[in-house]
């Protein structure tokens, strides 16, 4: 083993959840909050948000955020924290439609082989919002998870109206 010195300095990744469509909740806001107190920024994405700092901030303000995102109704908190905020991520891209399908399933409160015709459109649309569709093979990928055609994907995808 070599002398190396620690790092000064670590990016963290965090993902809090249930998603909600239209609202991050006051489970997210709390996360957030969590950094800022610290005097770290945070910047929002749409699969997970992304901070910096020094290690001690870093590994204080998740403690924080574990305890208050909990606190505040959080089922689920995933974080990643490296060297390099470049390398990080959640999970693989490919996961992330697995991922946003139980986020779905546990916000409705029902598995996908049981959605109805209304959630399953409900899903389309906030997957769609995530931009899940613009990973290759989500619309087979849906159209296979959901029992239907990739036409009713598409025409799920038709109906949203997005002039809003």
């Amino acid at each position: 083993m070599g002398s190396e010195e620690p790092p000064s300095e670590l990016a963290a990744e965090f993902l809090v959840e249930p998603f909600i469509e239209g609202s991050p909740g006051q489970y997210v806001d709390v996360a957030v909050e969590a950094f800022e107190r610290r005097g770290l920024s945070v910047e929002l994405g749409p699969f997970a948000s992304v901070t910096s700092g020094g290690v001690d901030r870093i590994a204080d303000s998740v403690a924080d955020m574990i305890r208050g995102a909990v606190g505040a109704g959080a089922t689920s908190i995933r974080i990643h924290v490296g060297t390099d905020v470049d390398q990080l991520n959640v999970g693989p891209l490919h996961d992330a439609l697995a991922n946003m399908i139980r986020a779905a399933e546990r916000d409705l409160g029902t598995p996908s082989t049981q959605w109805t015709r209304a959630e399953k459109q409900q899903v389309v649309r906030m997957l769609d919002e995530h931009g899940a569709f613009l990973l290759r093979g989500a619309v087979d990928d849906m159209a296979k998870i959901m029992g239907v055609s990739r036409i009713t994907i598409y025409n799920y995808l038709n109906a949203i109206d997005r002039t809003a």
